[in-house]
């Protein structure tokens, strides 16, 4: 304000102060705040990358907004949809309820992060007007197809899903295959992600914490396990293992998503690129490093299309992790270098011991 040489900022300040973060900031945000005495802002990057979405709520008392990252967090509190913030967009609603939007990028496009459809995001989320939970449908299709083609399907006997978020995937993929569905895997909910813990052994440790297995869906059977990607490859070794100790005949690995080969620099922290298990491996050595009998990858194109069809007018994505092409186009070896710097496990094992000592 002190700047301004004014006692009240409006929108046309918020507005510029966002325009200026654009040219100086490169990446992928999506950013809400709330100003004292003002009002609530947002703002997303210019590629899109992540999502933010408006939501609205009429009261007596009159109409309320909120942003949010998923459409579930708007609808959980029974505010209604209004519409995506548009990649480099920033809304102001006022204390009064006045809503003013502006574009402040020079060249927004599209490119929103895949993984959320993959991954992060709740299958009821609605994310740049595409259904989450359709895109994974689509998924477990195109995936049974793939199986259909490589593999012999008369050898399954039962499709399980790695819980939680494989699970729209793997149901369709088994009623596709016309093959057995069974929830054999039970999830402790009280266990943190897996794939981002610090440590090997903890990682390990944490697997079989995390699950268990109901014997009887796996004793004597082939069994295909369905998991939305593999990362380290550490929670899928266990889990085959886990399927071997249960009784199971053999063990088949599916993957919703391709191999995870380079580090992701826009807000998700991946392990290191030569941590992941497929960063130097092809599929059958993969498949050998998790001890499955058989392992299956979706192909990039086929998950590309099965998130685009909920909104033919996206037409690119963000699937640096794994094509290694970084949509902001200012990623160098250097930069990678120093991520792989800051998310090896050596790196975090002694950022824990320096401040422990």
């Amino acid at each position: 304000l002190a700047k301004l040489k004014k006692q009240r900022i409006n929108e046309k300040d918020i507005f510029d102060s966002v325009t200026q973060v654009h040219k100086r900031v490169r990446g992928a945000y999506a950013t809400i705040g709330m100003i004292p005495g003002y009002g609530i802002f947002g703002f997303r990057d210019p590629n899109g990358i992540r999502p933010l979405i408006l939501g609205k709520r009429t009261t007596k008392g009159g109409t309320k907004y909120m942003l949010a990252s998923e459409s579930v967090a708007l609808t959980a509190l029974g505010y209604q949809i209004t519409r995506d913030i548009e990649p480099g967009e920033a809304v102001v609603i006022d204390r009064t309820g006045n809503v003013f939007t502006q574009q402040c990028a020079d060249n927004p496009k599209y490119s929103p992060c895949i993984f959320e459809f993959v991954y992060f995001a709740r299958p009821d989320s609605v994310i740049d007007n595409i259904s989450v939970y359709k895109s994974r449908l689509r998924m477990g299709e195109r995936l049974a197809d793939k199986i259909s083609r490589e593999w012999d399907v008369n050898d399954i006997d039962v499709v399980i899903p790695i819980p939680d978020t494989s699970r729209v995937a793997a149901l369709q993929l088994a009623h596709k295959l016309k093959v057995k569905y069974s929830e054999g895997l039970i999830k402790n909910r009280y266990i943190a992600r897996t794939f981002i813990m610090p440590g090997q052994k903890q990682r390990k440790k944490s697997v079989r914490q995390k699950l268990s297995t109901i014997e009887l869906e796996f004793k004597g059977k082939n069994v295909l396990l369905v998991d939305d990607s593999i990362v380290r490859g550490t929670t899928s070794e266990q889990i085959v293992q886990m399927a071997r100790d249960a009784g199971a005949n053999k063990v088949f690995f599916a993957s919703a998503a391709p191999p995870v080969r380079h580090p992701n620099v826009y807000g998700i922290d991946m392990s290191s690129e030569k941590e992941f298990i497929a960063h130097d491996k092809d599929v059958g050595q993969i498949c050998q490093a998790i001890g499955a009998d058989k392992l299956i990858y979706q192909d990039l194109d086929d998950l590309i299309w099965c998130v685009q069809q909920g909104n033919a007018n996206i037409t690119e994505f963000d699937c640096s992790c794994f094509n290694g092409e970084y949509v902001t186009q200012d990623i160098d070896k250097n930069y990678l270098d120093q991520i792989e710097s800051l998310r090896s496990d050596s790196a975090k094992q002694k950022n824990n011991t320096n401040e422990s000592s």
